[in-house]
C-alpha cells in the first residue's frame, strides 16, 4: 500500500486544479500551479543528486517556496527535514549532521546561516527550490509507515532530537484536523500566519488546509495590526494561532475597527490559552474559539474541543477520531500506570498520531514510548465528561515548602487584572522555601490602569491560596518567545 504526504498536493491539484490553493501578496497559485512547480522540484532535486531514501533540509520562510519546496521534496521520494528558522549556523549544522541531510534549500535572509552550516557540515546547498524543464512524470511511491519528516524538537537539556512523523502520522493528522474538527471546504480561506517548519503549522495550517482543497494565506512575518488586516483583506474564514498570537489581535482591535467578517472558527494551540484572553477574543471578533492539544511527537493534535461533541473553554477538549488519552502516575516511569478521572497526572498518548520514534536514539523512544502509550510530559486531568485540562509542564511545576504550584492557575487569576496585558509564572530559588513564586507581567498599554508589584501581590493574595500567590513580582516591557509564541520560560528563570 503506498500512501505519501505529497499526495495531499497531488489529489487536491487533480480534482481542483484551477482553485487557489496558496496566497503570498499579491502572489496567488492554483492547485495546478503549485503541483506543477512541485513536480519540477522534485525533478531539480533529482537531477541535484537527491535520491529516494535521502533526507533534505529545509530552511525557508512562510513564502511559496516553502510548499514548493516541501512537496517536491516528498514528491522524489526524500524525507524532510524542517529548520528551524531563528537557528545560528552552528546550530543548523548540528541538524544537518545529525539527519545526515544531503543537501539543505535555502534563501532570503536565511541563506548565509543555511550556506554557512552547509560548507561546515559538508552538504550541498541550494539557493532557491531547483527547478527542472520538465515535472516528474509520478510522486515517488512510500510505504505509510516509512518516515515523511523529521521535526527536531527543542529538548530541555542537552542536543535536539529528531522526532520522526511517518506518511500515516502526517495525512491521518492533515485529514482528521480538515474534516472531522474544522469541516474544511473550498470555501474556506485559512490564514497560515504559524511557522511551516514547525508542526502545527506544517500539518494543521499547510497540510490541513490544502488536503480539503481550501485556500492558505501565508505570512511569512506575524504582527498583530497586520493580521487583522489580512484577515479582513482576504477573506479570512478560519484562524490558527497560539495564545501570543490571540492577545496580539486582541490588542491591535483595540486601535483598529478593522473586522473579519466572514470568520467562523478559531483555533488555538502550541500553548495553554489563558479563558480571559479567549473571552476577550470571543467578544472582540465573535468567534468561538477552539483550543486543541498536541505534541510534535503526535504529529501534533492529539485532542481538541470538537463542538459536535462538547466544548468546554479552559479545557483541551476530547481525544481527536482514532486516538486514546490517559492520566497516568508521574512518579512512575518504568510503566503507564492510569489513574482514575479527577486525578492529576502524566498525559499519555496512543493512536495513530503517535511517532516512530526519535532519529537514531532508541534509549529516548523508550523513555518516551511505555506499553505503547507516549508520555507527554504534561500535567493534566480529566473530568467526569471525559474532558481533558492541561495543568502543566512537569519541567514547570513550582514547588514552594513542599507544596506543589502549578504557574498555569496563577497565571489564569494575574492575567484578569485589568492593568495586566500578558504573565509568565515561574518559580525562582529560596534559601527558604526551596523555590519561590514569581509572576513576570507585561503591563496593557492605554488600559487607564496600573499597578504596583506591591498591589498586584496584594490583589492576588485574594484571590489564591496562601501558598500560591506570588511574593514577587517583575515587569518587562515583552515577554520572550520562540518561533511559535511560546513563551520561554527558561531565558526567564534565567533572568530574574
Amino acid at each position: 500500500m503506498s500512501l505519501s504526504v505529497a499526495n495531499i498536493l497531488g489529489e487536491s491539484a487533480r480534482l481542483f486544479p484551477d482553485r487557489i490553493a496558496v496566497v503570498e501578496g499579491a502572489a496567488r497559485l492554483t492547485y495546478g500551479e503549485l503541483w506543477s512547480e512541485a513536480l519540477r522540484c522534485a525533478a531539480g532535486l533529482r537531477a541535484a543528486g537527491v535520491k529516494p531514501g535521502d533526507r533534505v533540509a529545509v530552511l525557508l520562510p512562510n513564502t511559496t517556496e516553502f510548499p514548493r519546496v516541501y512537496y517536491g521534496a516528498l514528491a522524489a521520494g526524500a524525507t524532510v527535514v524542517p529548520v528551524h528558522a531563528l537557528l545560528v549556523a552552528e546550530e543548523v549544522r548540528y541538524v544537518l549532521e545529525h539527519s545526515k541531510a544531503v543537501a539543505i534549500v535555502s534563501g532570503g535572509p536565511l541563506w548565509p546561516v543555511a550556506e554557512e552550516a552547509a560548507r561546515a557540515a559538508g552538504v550541498r546547498a541550494l539557493r532557491g527550490a531547483p527547478s527542472a524543464a520538465e515535472p516528474l512524470r509520478a510522486p515517488e511511491p512510500a510505504e505509510p509507515s516509512d518516515t515523511a519528516v523529521i521535526l527536531y524538537t527543542s529538548g530541555t537539556t542537552g542536543r535536539p532530537k529528531g522526532a520522526r512523523l511517518t506518511h500515516h502520522n502526517i495525512v491521518m493528522n492533515a485529514s482528521v484536523t480538515s474534516r472531522d474538527l474544522l469541516g474544511l471546504g473550498a470555501e474556506d480561506v485559512v490564514l497560515g500566519c504559524l511557522p511551516l517548519f514547525h508542526s502545527y503549522g506544517q500539518t494543521c495550517a499547510m497540510n490541513g488546509t490544502l488536503r480539503a482543497g481550501a485556500t492558505l494565506v501565508l505570512m511569512p512575518r506575524f504582527g498583530g495590526p497586520a493580521a487583522l488586516e489580512l484577515l479582513s483583506a482576504e477573506g479570512v474564514t478560519v484562524f490558527m494561532g497560539v495564545p501570543t498570537m490571540y492577545h496580539a489581535l486582541v490588542e491591535a482591535a483595540a486601535f483598529s475597527g478593522s473586522r473579519p467578517i466572514g470568520l467562523r472558527a478559531a483555533v488555538s494551540g502550541g500553548a495553554a490559552l489563558p479563558v480571559a484572553v479567549l473571552e476577550r477574543f470571543e467578544e472582540t471578533f465573535s468567534t468561538q474559539v477552539l483550543e486543541g492539544y498536541g505534541l510534535t511527537e503526535t504529529s501534533p493534535v492529539a485532542t481538541f474541543n470538537q463542538p459536535h461533541i462538547g466544548r468546554r473553554p479552559g479545557t483541551v477538549g476530547h481525544p481527536v477520531r482514532g486516538v486514546e488519552i490517559g492520566i497516568a502516575d508521574a512518579a512512575v516511569d518504568a510503566e503507564v500506570r492510569l489513574l482514575a478521572d479527577g486525578e492529576i497526572g502524566e498525559v499519555v498518548v496512543r493512536g495513530h498520531n503517535v511517532f516512530a520514534g526519535y532519529l537514531d536514539d532508541p534509549e529516548a523512544t523508550a523513555a518516551a514510548v511505555v506499553d505503547g502509550w507516549f508520555r507527554t510530559g504534561d500535567l493534566g486531568v480529566r473530568d467526569e465528561e471525559g474532558f481533558l485540562r492541561i495543568v502543566d509542564r512537569k519541567k514547570d511545576l513550582v514547588i514552594r515548602g513542599g507544596f506543589n504550584i502549578y504557574p498555569r492557575e496563577v497565571e489564569e487569576v494575574l492575567v484578569r487584572h485589568p492593568a495586566v496585558s500578558e504573565v509568565a509564572v515561574i518559580g525562582v530559588p529560596d534559601d527558604a522555601k526551596g523555590e519561590e513564586v514569581c509572576a513576570v507581567v507585561v503591563l496593557r498599554a492605554g488600559a487607564g490602569v496600573t499597578v504596583t508589584a506591591e498591589e498586584l501581590v496584594d490583589w492576588s493574595r485574594e484571590r489564591l491560596g496562601r501558598h500560591k500567590y506570588p511574593r514577587l513580582v517583575r515587569f518587562v516591557d515583552e515577554l520572550p518567545l520562540g518561533p511559535t509564541g511560546k513563551v520561554l520560560k527558561r531565558a526567564l528563570v534565567a533572568a530574574v
